[in-house]
């Protein structure tokens, strides 16, 4: 490994943490032939000589078919642990690497996985090497990704390797990637020099030259410097290379040649089989003697008895070699002796086809139906794609396409998915393909450039789909129409259009989905309606959906005690199925709960959301949670984190269109500068979000700041300012009565009043405040004990001033504990000191496991629930309990007994019990 030095102790420190118990995950890309492979080999041997067991696996293109292909080829030594798995991780195993009818959740799968590593690897520190990341099936992918991302507390290394450095394409996670670069000048000399001594000057001063630091072309290509000609510098390095590995073969004998050829088309078959194939297609005999002769050509290697190439590139340039004829036959014949797997025998028929079959077409979309209702929609993917390159028809061809990225977007393929979107033709699609189209691209990406005219678009294409008689089609994409309307916050145009489109169906009016438009679209309009209809419904509690489309219809609207009873709901229904994706976007159920003053359990699910939101790619919750997790940094006095969250927030490319978003990153800005002691600063922050040409802007939302506005204007002395930019809000808190409304306008109503009417109006307020906004209510309390305070009514300020402090302390709003402190000090009462939250010696995920583990739950249980590897539940109470000041799980609920006590659960309606 000459030139590598750096790269190698890196990868040492990787092996030595993992090896302590902290493991990790490494992407590796660069160019072919850069050393890729190399380098994974060196630190594999590395790795075995220290104790690691290694395991390995990489990605083939002919397997994309295949779900968990790669998977199995990784776990497969450790295999013989799944009998001590739950029956549950030996069922998803069983139904993943089985012949099975069904395939199982990727979810159940990945947990599986992971415990099944986790347990190996706590005998055994574990190296997980996976090669050509981009050609790895999309099920093996999204298991790799989730264990890489699990491996903190566990003695397990990942290290993946692919020619691309896109994340979202083929790294397994997140963490930090590895870019391999070309070799420098004297280290490629010295590689050069090492292979190939006592070249001729000139020769080697071309090959350096043409090599370019590649060190797979600094080996290979002096083997093919007699065979070089001037043509070769107008050549890109991988077709040189390619080229000199071709140049190998010709020399071989006939059935050498027809045996690699073979082993390329199709290089995980066994080796009896290659043989068998090679036979039919030489005419003769092909045997191990036609292997040996591939082996001491230095093409191929041996693994116990499967042989292998040497590299991806002499895979390819043997392919791309190959005579068109030869390589058909070669399918044809590969095809023939697979009848008894046809995903394998269609790939090959696909393959050996020349231009369109429409016959092939229709066998493959046949096995796409199949595999679609047996739920392996993994397989049915790949097999629609090849489906559209056989058809004629370009109408039929895009409607292929359309099925194929609605069924990639169901099993979250993003690569597939935009893939398959780029391919698609929508100038040939009918109404209600075009509805279908848009519907799986706002899946794919949720682009934040014009969005007014993408929403009205929608909503014009939705009214096609149902004029059409397609009214399913049409209400996904209206309801999507109006979602864009909430979270990018869609002019009045945009949002009549939709909320009339919608009356002209003259939909059911307590149907989930209608109820959602109208309160995305128009909520000053419809919001006393929608609201007096969710007072009516009794949801079914196992439906995620419709519990999904209620919460986030009640949450646009601010009817947050609501919105988070329902989300609640369908987030545990989520939990149970293994759905990520949608559990992250139900974890929305954290954005309304610090109004509500839960900070704890909006830290821990705030924290739980993002990372399956990254996981996942739901970057808009990404966004939404992000949010939250600023502003409940920020009311829990971490100035630190909140500032950083923020920043990070800030710099997301999706964020400057997203109102929703910007608006809650403005309130956290400003109140840092009113902690902090900056008034007028923070109400300069806070009033911008009301202006509609500001950025910041939410023509909803704002009122969520309303309260902290009116704080800031009292503290700057611009009370009269704020009452201007207020005016409106009595107007729309009668035609919006939603728990929003009603505490903005009581709160702000009070605490900007004059001080001849204060008194009453704070009566008036705190009655009219909801029970459960015990974050407003505290400092309604705060305001009222100061003004009292400025009365010269020091006395009567104390009740009011010890109400808030005890609230804030309950729930750990620690910078508005303080205010209410001193004003309590300054009013002739000095308060005790405040005692430490034990949620802040845990961080959100040691919260979530010391709770489920005082509720009884084993580290199976919490493993299962939070879908991370029981061992890692117990490495983390094995941290818990010294911070705690205790020695064993069952002392868990009584140090908890008092956080139990402070977060009591949302309660939904009694109508909805």
């Amino acid at each position: 490994m000459i030139g590598r030095d750096g790269e190698l102790r890196a990868l040492r420190g990787l092996l030595a943490d993992a090896a302590a118990g902290h493991g990790g995950a490494l992407h590796v890309h660069g160019s072919a032939g850069v050393g890729k492979s190399a380098l994974l080999r060196a630190v594999a041997a590395e790795a075995a000589e220290s104790g690691f067991r290694v395991l390995s696996t990489s990605g083939v293109e002919t397997e994309q078919w295949l779900p968990f292909a790669a998977l199995q080829l990784l776990v497969q030594p450790a295999v013989r642990g799944v009998e001590n798995l739950p029956a549950p991780h030996r069922e998803a195993l069983s139904d993943a690497f089985g012949a099975t009818e069904s395939e199982p959740g990727i979810y159940r799968v990945a947990l599986a996985v992971l415990e099944l590593l986790a347990d190996s690897a706590a005998r055994q520190p574990l190296l997980l090497l996976v090669d050509d990341l981009q050609w790895i099936d999309s099920s093996s992918r999204d298991v790799l990704r989730f264990v890489a991302r699990r491996t903190r507390d566990l003695s397990i290394l990942v290290i993946g390797a692919s020619r691309v450095r896109s994340p979202d394409s083929s790294s397994p996670s997140v963490h930090p990637d590895l870019a391999l670069e070309p070799l420098g000048w004297n280290a490629a000399g010295e590689l050069l020099d090492a292979g190939a001594p006592g070249l001729p000057a000139p020769v080697r001063a071309t090959i350096l030259e043409r090599a370019a630091g590649n060190p797979l072309a600094l080996v290979e290509l002096p083997k093919a410097v007699q065979g070089m000609s001037a043509q070769m510098d107008d050549l890109p390095l991988t077709q040189r290379l390619e080229d000199a590995f071709a140049a190998r073969t010709d020399s071989a004998s006939r059935e050498c040649r027809t045996f690699l050829l073979a082993l390329a088309a199709e290089p995980n078959a066994p080796l009896n089989r290659l043989l068998e194939v090679s036979s039919l297609l030489s005419g003769s005999e092909v045997c191990v003697e036609s292997l040996q002769e591939a082996v001491d050509a230095g093409l191929v290697t041996l693994v116990g008895y499967t042989p292998e190439f040497r590299h991806p590139l002499m895979r390819s340039a043997i392919y791309t070699r190959a005579a068109l004829a030869d390589r058909l036959a070669t399918h044809r014949a590969l095809a023939a002796v697979m009848d008894g797997t046809p995903e394998r025998q269609l790939i090959h028929l696909a393959a050996s086809a020349l231009g369109p079959d429409e016959e092939l077409a229709a066998r493959l979309e046949r096995f796409a139906d199949a595999s679609q209702a047996a739920g392996k929609v993994a397989a049915a993917v790949p097999a629609l794609r090849q489906a559209a390159e056989l058809v004629h028809d370009p109408r039929r061809r895009t409607g292929i396409l359309i099925r194929a990225v609605e069924l990639a977007s169901e099993i979250n393929d993003r690569t597939h998915t935009q893939m398959l979107l780029d391919r698609a033709d929508p100038g040939v699609l009918g109404r209600v393909e075009r509805a279908r189209l848009m519907v799986v691209s706002d899946k794919a990406a949720f682009e934040p450039d014009e969005p007014h005219r993408r929403i009205q678009d929608m909503v014009t294409t939705a009214g096609g789909a149902f004029d059409a008689g397609s009214a399913d089609v049409a209400e996904d994409l209206l309801w999507r129409a109006a979602a864009r309307c909430f979270f990018q916050d869609g002019d009045t145009h945009v949002r009549a259009q939709a909320a009339a489109e919608l009356d002209r169906w003259n939909p059911d009016p307590d149907a989930p989905h209608a109820l959602m438009v109208r309160a995305y679209t128009e909520p000053y309009r419809h919001g006393a309606d929608v609201i007096a209809r969710f007072e009516a419904l009794t949801p079914d509690r196992q439906d995620g959906r419709t519990l999904h489309f209620l919460g986030s219809g009640a949450m646009s609207i601010g009817d947050l005690n609501r919105a988070t009873g329902y989300l609640a709901l369908a987030a545990t229904a989520w939990r149970s199925q293994g759905r990520l994706g949608l559990l992250a976007r139900s974890l929305a159920a954290s954005w309304p709960r610090p109004y509500l003053g839960q900070l704890d359990q909006a830290r821990e699910e705030s924290a739980e959301g993002l990372a399956l939101a990254e996981e996942t790619g739901e970057w808009i919750m990404w966004l939404g949670l992000k949010a939250t997790a600023g502003l409940v940094a920020a009311l829990r006095g971490e100035t630190g984190a909140a500032a950083r969250t923020v920043r990070e927030l800030r710099a997301h490319s999706l964020f400057p269109g997203m109102p929703f978003a910007t608006v809650t990153a403005q309130q956290t800005d400003g109140l840092l500068a009113l902690f902090d002691g900056r008034p007028v600063e923070a109400y300069d922050l806070l009033a911008r979000a009301f202006d509609p040409a500001d950025p910041h802007y939410h023509s909803v939302r704002r009122w969520l700041l309303a309260p902290d506005l009116a704080d800031a204007a009292v503290a700057a002395g611009t009370t009269e300012q704020a009452r201007e930019l207020l005016a409106e809000l009595p107007e729309l808190a009668g035609r919006l009565p939603s728990e929003m409304m009603v505490v903005a306008h009581a709160y702000t109503d009070a605490v900007l009043a004059p001080d001849d009417t204060a008194q009453e109006r704070y009566t008036a307020a705190i009655a009219a405040l909801p029970a459960s906004w015990t974050l407003s209510r505290a400092q309604l309390h705060l305001h009222h004990g100061r003004w009292l305070r400025r009365q010269r009514r020091n006395v009567d300020a104390r009740h009011p001033l010890r109400l808030a402090r005890d609230e804030f302390d309950r729930i750990g709003a620690q910078p508005w504990a303080e205010m209410a402190r001193e004003q309590l000090r300054a009013a002739g009462e000095s308060s005790g000191r405040r005692h430490p939250n034990t949620s802040e010696q845990l961080s959100a995920q040691e919260m979530q496991i010391a709770e489920l583990a005082s509720q009884g739950l084993s580290n199976r249980e919490i493993g299962q629930r939070l879908f991370i590897s029981h061992r890692t539940v117990g490495a983390h109470l094995y941290r818990i309990y010294p911070r705690l000041g205790i020695t064993s799980r069952g002392k868990l609920a009584t140090v908890l007994a008092a956080i139990h006590e402070k977060h009591p659960e949302t309660n939904l309606p009694d109508s909805t019990e």
